[in-house]
């Protein structure tokens, strides 16, 4: 049986998704640094969304086959995703549930029209009946988890790292997966990586080398 990940379907919305960022995302982020070049700091929130747009600023091809073999080893029942933006990485997630046989992503995303575009794109790649998309503040839209969460995929804002994951953390079953999709030079994430690597947190932690960098942990008995 063919996988999810390589119907025609879901190939059809990747590709197109990758065309809108090669388009989109490169004058997007120039609009941020040059902000944060004006101002002196970084910014995060309504200002960089604003500032992004539309632009997908998905995963790369390379980083969503990575979390589609994950999920799909792990038998991942419940996946919960920080950041749908138009969902690139919901897809990978969603594929693999597929072709697990049963499960659901839940995933979340601030603004309503990233969700919009977001929920049409996994409905046309055929994937939406797995999918519980939440729109808003993660820290809300997440408060109300039930039932163990066997991978967290964190690729929303870099300040909301490492709240989301304390967040989430009461819910992560034994062995549970958590995977960080990384940016250069960011100082939310200097402080996730030591987090995740303080041994008193009960992680098992590694990175590899993937696009900026796939901080991947696994959640110890």
């Amino acid at each position: 049986m063919m996988p999810a990940l390589r119907s025609d379907a879901v190939t059809k919305v990747l590709r197109r998704l990758r065309a809108a960022g090669e388009a989109e995302d490169g004058p997007a982020k120039l609009r941020v640094r040059t902000r944060e070049s004006e101002l002196g700091q970084k910014i995060y929130g309504r200002e960089r969304a604003d500032l992004y747009g539309r632009a997908p600023i998905a995963i790369t091809e390379e980083v969503g086959e990575l979390l589609y073999m994950l999920a799909l080893w792990r038998r991942a029942r419940t996946i919960v995703e920080f950041g749908a933006s138009l969902g690139v990485s919901t897809i990978y997630l969603a594929a693999a549930v597929r072709d697990a046989g049963s499960g659901r992503v839940i995933t979340t995303e601030l603004e309503p029209e990233k969700a919009r575009l977001a929920s049409a794109n996994l409905a046309e790649a055929g994937l939406a009946d797995l999918v519980d998309l939440r729109v808003g503040d993660a820290l809300e839209t997440l408060r109300d988890l039930a039932g163990p969460v066997d991978l967290l995929f964190l690729d929303g804002w870099n300040d909301l790292y490492l709240p989301v994951l304390e967040l989430v953390a009461p819910h992560l079953a034994p062995g549970a997966l958590v995977a960080a999709d990384m940016s250069k030079d960011d100082p939310h994430h200097v402080l996730y990586r030591e987090y995740v690597r303080d041994p008193a947190r009960r992680y098992f932690t590694i990175e590899l080398p993937l696009d900026d960098g796939v901080v991947l942990s696994v959640r110890l008995a």
